[in-house]
């Protein structure tokens, strides 16, 4: 009997802001959903809670930075602990992806939706499609590993 399909919330870690996207196992679909902001270089662990209690995730995404060559980026030992944080926090299985280029790729979408809307890029929307785009390759990778 195979497991029936969870929710997960991924996250996009930064010291600033954390990006947030939700996304379904049966769909394989990712939604960016807020991006929260730090405080004293804390996670902002009240409105993470709250977000746990409102989608009653089965497990956690978190995107791990690694510099172009792979190896690991300033910021990568305080995703670290961020992730360790929120499965001690949570008691929820907590998967890592390689986060390379997606605020990159992020950038590029907004920005081509924005000239659409001739406004300017916001780095909240920025960080919470940052999101959506480490729980979609998250997605991808399990879909690749099981073919």
């Amino acid at each position: 009997m195979s497991q029936a399909p969870r929710t997960l919330l991924a996250f996009d870690y930064g010291r600033k802001r954390i990006g947030v996207a939700v996304g379904q196992e049966l769909t394989q679909s990712a939604t960016a959903l807020t991006t929260l902001k730090t405080q004293n270089n804390s996670p902002p662990w009240d409105s993470i809670s709250e977000l746990i209690n409102n989608w009653q995730p089965q497990a956690l995404v978190v995107g791990l930075p690694l510099n172009k060559d792979g190896s690991e980026h300033e910021i990568s030992a305080a995703a670290k602990r961020f992730g360790n944080q929120l499965q001690e926090r949570y008691n929820l299985p907590v998967y890592w992806i390689d986060e390379r280029l997606t605020s990159f790729e992020a950038e590029h979408i907004l920005g081509a939706q924005q000239n659409k809307k001739k406004s300017k890029s916001k780095k909240e929307d920025i960080d919470m499609i940052a999101a959506q785009l480490i729980l979609q390759s998250w997605f991808a990778q399990q879909l690749s590993r099981n073919t």
